[in-house]
């Protein structure tokens, strides 16, 4: 793919933000998705509700609500989007000592909330690991994907493959 094809170049091969005010604004929706696999000790203060800093599920959801919603001071060429939903949703793994999290993100406008829905699956697992870094520190965030996307366009995009097992 060439510059000319990426959507965030000009014609000369700079970056710029893309102009949507030609575009329709319709409902837009995106889910993304990721995990973190933590060790035994991390997993069972999670479990317990006993970390010193408090509700880790808690604290995760909101920070990644808060994402979602800064996404554009964060993605230097993203539109500011008025959000009007966010939902997060964590599935634990007790097997596997992991935390999944699903970002359902969003919005009635001319552009998609891909972004935002990255973003808040990637800060909800980082404010995860922050949570619990002080009894593990190799925790690894892993498999952070797109799933779906809908609205515009382009219509609906589905992942074929399934990311987290």
């Amino acid at each position: 793919m060439d510059q000319q094809e990426l959507t965030h170049f000009n014609g000369r091969g700079e970056a710029h933000m893309v102009d949507v005010g030609e575009k329709a604004s319709t409902k837009r929706v995106a889910v993304a998705e990721g995990r973190i696999v933590v060790n035994e000790v991390a997993f069972a203060k999670l479990m317990a509700g006993d970390s010193k800093k408090g509700d880790v599920l808690g604290v995760a959801r909101i920070a990644a609500i808060q994402a979602a919603k800064q996404t554009a001071l964060l993605i230097p060429l993203c539109h500011p989007i008025a959000l009007t939903r966010v939902n997060v949703d964590f599935e634990t793994d007790a097997a596997a000592r992991s935390i999944h999290i699903r970002a359902q993100t969003e919005t009635v406008g001319q552009t998609g909330v891909e972004m935002e829905a990255l973003t808040a699956a990637s800060v909800g697992l980082l404010t995860i690991y922050d949570m619990l870094k002080a009894v593990d520190k190799g925790m690894v965030i892993q498999q952070v994907a797109l799933l779906r996307k809908e609205g515009g366009k382009s219509g609906l995009w589905q992942r074929d493959e399934q990311i987290i097992d």
